[in-house]
């Protein structure tokens, strides 16, 4: 079947700018369909309405994107990081230029409220922008000479061509994030988008060759990971990887990116806390923990998992809470409610089966607790209380809008709770006392803390956790470092 998109489909249908619309993978500056011809369908998830065919590469076309990047890396690197910084920043203009059709094309086949889709597109954007102003710091520094008439410099270099394995539940700013960084450090790019999720991509490789993108340079590569992410990982020619997805996907990249010493970026799973202490202003609390819990249908892999409440205002907050959770909006995208669809039946299901879970084990349903009207990849917004530790939703990532909340006692109950689980991305302090948030912040073992607030992200922070959430960061000059390598150089002036 030839790749194509449904354009008789009612979001994109209304996408203004037709171009945008690509179903063809995106290899050395041409829409490239698979070797074999393979195409793969990808639904809308509000309706199981098809939106189109996308081509389906294998791993033999993988391996050809790898020859045409390492091709295109000598005169990219050697590029001056000013003109460097133009392309990404023309790029940048064109997202917001064209910020409305991105978010549609994101809604449609992602199925997430188009306000929050509008609000990614912005956020992805800001990638570009960030990095386009590092592409002019390519950070060569003098160091003191330590030997009699030499003098020492320590330089960063681009490592190569970089991998970029993006996630579907934000399908365009995780690979802006990825990609203008190693872009920034003059490393080349082939990015492979999930399956269910490949038109943001592709819109934003059609962006990026308006914007000047030298042919070969950036590459979106569309089909089964295994396959494609499989031959990378064997190709001496990819340098660095970067992979945004489950922990359980990441340790086998580990394992495979051994043999030839990959550069790893892993943005992994996480289980945050939510910790609120009897001193935290309770309105805005409950107003943070709505954000925490439900932005992205609670797709999020800085969703809060765990609400942890301090016992003297444990009812109040459950009761306020479960309000608030009740009166959310729920349906298609496009009609910008609260919460949208999930992304597949897998992923309905894990919800009922943590649902169900805890209530066997004594947890009571506030409210939720079941699939929604709306559709069959619908789960109603949930909130469960008094949930036991040993319950799955506890310590596995839930995915979705279902909250858990238990109580605690003390400060050391509630940092020794928090910290116990295998993963550390972010955790969420909610508390008035300074010196609490001192010593609170400085014993959750995550690798991002947000005081008394929800958003936190953004182009100029480090992002990454500790543990089992992952390796390396992204955005901030550090993310610079995973695709750039140090060259000392000692020369003699005698």
């Amino acid at each position: 079947m030839t790749p194509m998109l449904n354009m008789s489909h009612p979001i994109l249908a209304d996408v203004s700018d037709a171009d945008l619309l690509r179903a063809d993978a995106f290899l050395g500056g041409e829409w490239t369909q698979a070797s074999d011809g393979a195409t793969q369908a990808v639904t809308d998830p509000a309706d199981g309405m098809e939106l189109g065919q996308v081509a389906c590469l294998n791993a033999s076309d993988a391996q050809r994107a790898a020859k045409v990047a390492q091709a295109a890396w000598p005169a990219w690197s050697g590029l001056l990081p000013q003109k460097r910084t133009t392309i990404l920043r023309r790029w940048f203009d064109l997202m917001i230029a064209h910020r409305e059709d991105l978010a549609r094309i994101m809604t449609a086949e992602q199925g997430k409220p188009i306000s929050e889709a509008r609000g990614e597109i912005d956020y992805a954007a800001a990638f570009l922008e960030f990095y386009a102003e590092e592409a002019r710091r390519p950070n060569i520094e003098s160091v003191t000479s330590h030997l009699p008439d030499a003098e020492v410099e320590v330089w960063r270099e681009p490592v190569g061509v970089a991998a970029l394995i993006t996630p579907w539940n934000f399908p365009s700013a995780m690979l802006t994030r990825k990609a203008a960084a190693a872009l920034a450090a003059g490393c080349t790019v082939v990015a492979h988008p999930s399956i269910e999720t490949p038109f943001s991509a592709l819109a934003l490789a059609e962006l990026a060759s308006r914007a000047g993108m030298p042919d070969g340079v950036f590459n979106v590569i569309t089909g089964h990971a295994p396959e494609i992410v499989g031959a990378w990982m064997e190709d001496a020619r990819i340098r660095a990887v970067s992979f945004t997805g489950s922990t359980e996907v990441g340790r086998l990249l580990y394992r495979q990116g051994a043999d030839t010493i990959k550069r790893l970026v892993l943005e992994l799973g996480g289980h945050a806390p939510f910790i609120v202490f009897a001193d935290a202003d309770l309105e805005q609390a409950v107003d943070e923990a709505i954000k925490a819990k439900f932005a992205t249908s609670g797709q999020d892999c800085l969703g809060a998992n765990r609400f942890l409440i301090e016992r003297p205002i444990y009812d109040a907050f459950c009761t306020a809470f479960a309000e608030r959770t009740k009166a959310l909006s729920v349906g298609k995208g496009i009609d910008d409610p609260d919460i949208g669809p999930l992304m597949n039946a897998k992923a309905v299901t894990k919800q009922q089966e943590h649902v169900d879970d805890a209530t066997a084990q004594g947890a009571t349903v506030l409210c939720g607790g079941g699939g929604h009207e709306a559709g069959e990849l619908f789960f109603t917004p949930t909130v469960l209380a008094d949930v036991p530790a040993g319950a799955k939703i506890m310590y596995e990532e839930t995915f979705g809008p279902v909250a858990a909340i238990a109580p605690f006692d003390t400060e050391e109950e509630a940092i020794s709770r928090a910290n116990d689980t295998e993963y550390g991305l972010v955790a969420y302090l909610h508390t008035q006392d300074p010196r609490r948030i001192y010593r609170a912040s400085r014993a959750l073992r995550f690798g991002m803390v947000a005081v008394n607030r929800t958003k936190v992200t953004g182009a100029p922070i480090p992002f990454g956790g500790m543990k089992q959430s992952g390796l390396g960061r992204e955005g901030s000059r550090l993310g610079l470092e995973a695709f750039t390598e140090v060259k000392y150089v000692c020369r003699d002036w005698a």
